[in-house]
């Protein structure tokens, strides 16, 4: 599904046919958040914040006024806050909300328990459905859509076909070859296949404990081309507790641990920490460097067998409550070593597609060599070419993808230090042949 909009037909769409564009909330019960918890939200983030205008608090809290006035009301009622204007216009924009002593009190207490104070959340029943408009499943991936993806990288057709029929697929990926053959960058090419735009809450609200989910470091958000309308106005037309957002792509490696897939609860800042996988759902998750993890690959690998059958996986909060999540993620394994020593049989079946990522072939080398001498505006020598390919077959290394722009950084590297201009030549290919695979220099053009 594309959920990328029209503008030139925007006055011929409501916004509920959107599901990028919920409506926004006109009274408190069409936020299906409980009305204690927005009164504990609101005397945190004044407690925060300090005194805060009308206008600045529906902003901080992505809620419109309409919305924000009951609730403010109640706490001026309890004695928790107090209301002052600032202007002489007389309007609401004038007021200014600051807690009262009893106010900072609760608050504080309320910070004690849990600091989160944000964005308002949506409910987990919201954010289900949500997903399920907007799932990567409804996406098509088609041979136009590699291409564009993958133009100018050095792949065979075999591999890119791979790669677009397990987009398709939706099943999981497993990506293998030798250290360096470039499995980390054709994974990570794999955002270009990634198409439209997808909704993503700021956070969620499971059983009254708020788990932040917006990332700005994996979600790139999107301008939408429709305003949002103001949350002063009190018929702001888009439900703001959302964020138009790229479809996303998590990468992890070596840093992955058991308990980086749960829900984490730091009880230093009192805040939870989503897992990677509900950070990246509507998307791509890549599990780099399989194997190097501080678990092993076989309890790795079995974490993912309920959510990969499923497409449901299941997080725990601190008080013990468990709930499901969806899991509407491409996941793409890559490893150096072949699927049959990481996994059994029964986990093996779960991989759709086995995709092995080889060294280059001489042409594919060569191509690659050129394109990153261009990049680092580097002169392509055919006499040191050939001489860094006899030393490839002399001492029968294979052409991997990675290693032209590791010696040719290398080169570069020498020439800044000698304030000089980076040259293809037989010495510079020694010295950084040398360094590189640590073998006994053949000569160097260093002056002693």
């Amino acid at each position: 599904m594309s959920a990328d909009y029209d503008d030139s037909n925007s006055s011929k769409r409501s916004w509920a046919e959107d599901p990028l564009r919920a409506a926004a909330p006109r009274t408190l019960e069409e936020t299906q958040l409980p009305f204690l918890f927005l009164v504990e939200l609101l005397a945190k983030i004044l407690f925060q914040r300090g005194s805060l205008g009308l206008t600045e608090l529906a902003l901080h809290v992505k809620l419109p006024v309409s919305v924000l006035d009951r609730i403010l009301t109640f706490m001026r009622t309890e004695r928790m806050c107090e209301m002052s204007r600032r202007g002489s216009s007389g309007t609401d924009a004038d007021i200014v909300y600051t807690l009262s002593e009893t106010g900072r009190s609760r608050a504080a207490d309320y910070t004690r328990r849990a600091s989160y104070a944000g964005p308002a959340p949506v409910t987990l029943e919201s954010y289900t459905q949500r997903l399920q408009q907007q799932s990567l499943t409804e996406m098509l991936t088609s041979r136009q859509t590699v291409q564009q993806a993958y133009q100018n990288v050095v792949v065979t057709p075999l591999i890119l076909n791979q790669f677009g029929a397990a987009m398709n697929s939706g099943r999981a990926m497993f990506i293998y070859g030798p250290a360096g053959s470039g499995k980390s960058y054709l994974a990570e090419r794999l955002s270009g296949l990634l198409t439209g735009h997808i909704a993503v809450p700021y956070a969620l609200l499971v059983d009254s404990e708020v788990v932040p989910l917006f990332d700005p470091m994996v979600h790139q958000a999107v301008q939408d081309q429709m305003p949002p309308g103001r949350l002063f106005d009190r018929r702001a037309p888009r439900d703001q507790r959302w964020v138009r957002s790229l479809r996303p792509l998590v990468m992890t490696g070596g840093e992955l641990t058991l308990d980086t897939l749960d829900l984490r609860f730091d009880a230093a800042t009192r805040l939870y920490q989503a897992p990677p996988h509900l950070k990246a759902n509507g998307g791509i998750l890549i599990i780099d460097d399989l194997g190097r993890q501080r678990c092993s690959p076989v309890e790795l690998m079995n974490r993912w067998i309920v959510p990969m059958d499923r497409r449901i996986d299941f997080l725990r909060l601190q008080n013990g409550y468990s709930f499901p999540v969806p899991f509407d993620v491409q996941i793409v394994f890559s490893s150096n070593l072949p699927p049959e020593a990481l996994a059994d049989g029964a986990f093996l079946r779960r991989l759709g597609y086995k995709i092995h990522i080889d060294a280059l072939s001489a042409s594919q080398y060569e191509e690659v060599f050129r394109q990153v001498c261009q990049r680092y505006s580097l002169e392509f020598s055919d006499s040191a070419y050939l001489h860094l390919i006899d030393r490839y077959v002399r001492e029968q290394l294979p052409l991997l993808a990675c290693h032209p722009r590791d010696l040719l950084t290398q080169i570069r590297d020498l020439a800044r230090y000698e304030g000089t201009e980076p040259q293809l030549n037989p010495d510079s290919i020694d010295w950084a042949w040398n360094n590189y695979f640590a073998s006994q220099p053949h000569s160097s053009h260093i002056q002693q």
